[in-house]
């Protein structure tokens, strides 16, 4: 990416600046560049600040930046010295070279290998099998399945999985809730002790209960069917999961007893009051915590102590989790059991996913009411998946989202997610209209097309993009088509921040930002013109948006629609 190339160009030219004395008192590089694209761009297009040099070189910062410049050779961009900061703006050739390389790459062009293979678990939703998805477990699917497709695609091993929460009361409550719903359906006049679940949606469950026979118990039966809707509506979510993993074996195959006999033998447990603890204050917790009550049974803990152990032993170097805020003081418990297991707990990630607000006719819904949208199937059901997956990864995970039902559903370019779609159905539309019959309006007549199908094929894998610059006969369509440029190459910067930030919404923030520079671009460059050659440059930059535009949508789960 050029930022990286702007920044080996500039650590490269101080050390030859400190080879010829040209950096006073400086002796060593120790000095990491970083370039960013600056707030004014008439400076120029990226922008390194060599300030901070001046406190060991003891010279002023514009004298510094100067004497570095006159090491870099200026090839395919020019160099602008403000204060301390070196400015580069890149020339007509180097900005044809990225639609080139866009074109030759395309998908594949803002792909990276910062990963190197690391074999990744990626544990998101992670339900009780009691009923159907909230809000929240739409926007830890959505998180999760986007920073996975972003991860793979910078070089990550990631291995996808869904801890099914299925070994606590909460199945006995499950199965004593179904029982009552289908003595209700035959007839009988039943109580509902409190804890159960009391929700209609056990009703449907029940009566396809009734229709199997009634042969399974209430609990397996409930379970099964419970999990089953799950698993449909998280494919029609496009939420893949490589591994549904049930809490249940863990006791079946006895890893969590073995687990708490291994911490024994380490000498990181200790009996108090009838009960186990974990000396869970050796390390990052507050304090001590219990594994097994008085009464002989473990805690949620536990099970998971050895369900992190498991997945350490698969051969996962690291475990990145997403779990609901109020699981906070549930980080620094883990970590030490994995200290104390003898891994690694900077292996351990977790990320927050914090609350959802419901907005509709400018109110915020209550999410008790049973009237009003509590789950993510009907959530999905009024605005559909796109606009529910891009307004679910708009915000960082660590704040809180207001998803306003109304402006989900507009189509306007207030609608982050129409604006978005938009642009690349009119990069299609413009594409398709290249190899279309015309009409011209003022004879009335039907025109030939500008092209055929396989002089435009040619233009997309051939291009000769050379002349785009000369061919913009304003500075505002010139201008325009450099934003265009700079902001298809900002991708690789993006998506890779994306990957080792863990933060799908910057791609959020970054179509929208390469939408609104496609969009003015067609407002100030009229592509389909008179002028084949003009049109064949200017296609070929279509193509670009489309390409890299297509590919972060798809990272995000998002479609890219052809037509709208």
């Amino acid at each position: 990416m050029k930022k990286d190339f702007f920044a080996q160009l500039v650590h490269g030219a101080i050390d030859k600046a400190i080879e010829n004395n040209k950096l006073g008192e400086l002796k060593e590089n120790d000095f990491t560049p970083i370039c960013e694209i600056p707030k004014n761009t008439n400076f120029g297009d990226y922008a390194i600040n060599v300030s901070s040099l001046a406190r060991n070189a003891k010279m002023a910062p514009p004298l510094i930046a100067q004497n570095i410049a006159g090491y870099i050779e200026q090839k395919g961009f020019s160099i602008n010295i403000v204060a301390g900061f070196i400015n580069f703006k890149l020339e007509k050739e180097m900005l044809n070279s990225i639609v080139e390389e866009i074109l030759e790459k395309k998908e594949l062009f803002a792909a990276s290998d910062i990963g190197k293979g690391e074999k990744v678990n990626l544990e998101y939703v992670s339900a009780n099998p009691t009923g159907p998805f909230h809000i929240g477990h739409g926007r830890w699917a959505a998180l999760g399945s986007a920073l996975s497709n972003v991860m793979k695609y910078c070089g990550y091993d990631v291995y996808q999985e869904f801890y099914i929460n299925d070994a606590g009361n909460q199945i006995n409550k499950l199965a004593r809730s179904l029982e009552l719903r289908v003595r209700e359906l035959k007839g009988e006049k039943v109580e509902w002790e409190e804890d159960l679940y009391p929700g209609e949606y056990l009703i449907d469950c029940a009566k396809r209960y009734i229709a199997s026979g009634e042969k399974e118990s209430y609990g397996d039966f409930a379970k099964a069917d419970m999990l089953r809707l799950q698993k449909e509506l998280l494919e029609k979510f496009r939420t893949h999961f490589d591994c549904f993993f049930s809490e249940l074996s863990l006791y079946k195959n006895n890893e969590v007893e073995n687990c708490i006999e291994e911490l024994k033998k380490k000498g990181k447990l200790y009996e108090k009051d009838g009960a186990v603890w974990f000396k869970s204050s050796d390390y990052t917790d507050t304090q001590d915590r219990v594994l097994k009550k008085s009464d002989g049974t473990n805690t949620y803990l536990t099970a998971d102590i050895a369900y992190h152990k498991n997945k350490l032993e698969r051969g996962f170097t690291r475990l990145i989790n997403i779990w609901g805020a109020d699981h906070h003081g549930y980080i620094a418990r883990m970590k030490a059991a994995i200290d104390a297991l003898g891994y690694d707990s900077s292996c351990l990630e977790v990320l927050l996913g914090q609350l959802v607000n419901i907005i509709q006719n400018g109110e915020q819904m209550r999410m008790g009411k049973r009237k009003k949208m509590v789950t993510l199937d009907e959530l999905v059901e009024e605005v559909g998946v796109d606009a529910t997956r891009f307004w679910m990864l708009m915000r960082s995970s660590d704040t809180t989202i207001d998803f306003d039902i109304d402006l989900a559903k507009s189509q306007s370019d207030k609608n982050p997610v129409f604006y978005v779609q938009y642009a690349h159905a009119r990069a299609c539309s413009i594409l398709r209209k290249a190899v279309e019959k015309r009409l011209d309006i003022e004879n009335k007549t039907e025109l030939e097309p500008l092209f055929d199908k396989k002089e435009l094929e040619e233009i997309l894998i051939n291009p000769d993009v050379k002349g785009l610059f000369e061919n913009c006969h304003d500075d505002n369509s010139r201008e325009a088509a450099r934003a265009l440029i700079l902001k298809l190459e900002e991708s690789k910067a993006m998506v890779e921040a994306a990957a080792r930030l863990r933060a799908p919404y910057l791609l959020c923030k970054y179509s929208s930002e390469l939408a609104t520079a496609f969009h003015h671009f067609y407002n100030f460059s009229r592509v389909l013109t008179d002028d084949k050659e003009t049109s064949k440059k200017r296609l070929a930059l279509v193509e670009c948006f489309r390409i890299i535009l297509s590919k972060i949508l798809d990272l995000l789960g998002v479609e890219a629609p052809q037509k709208m």
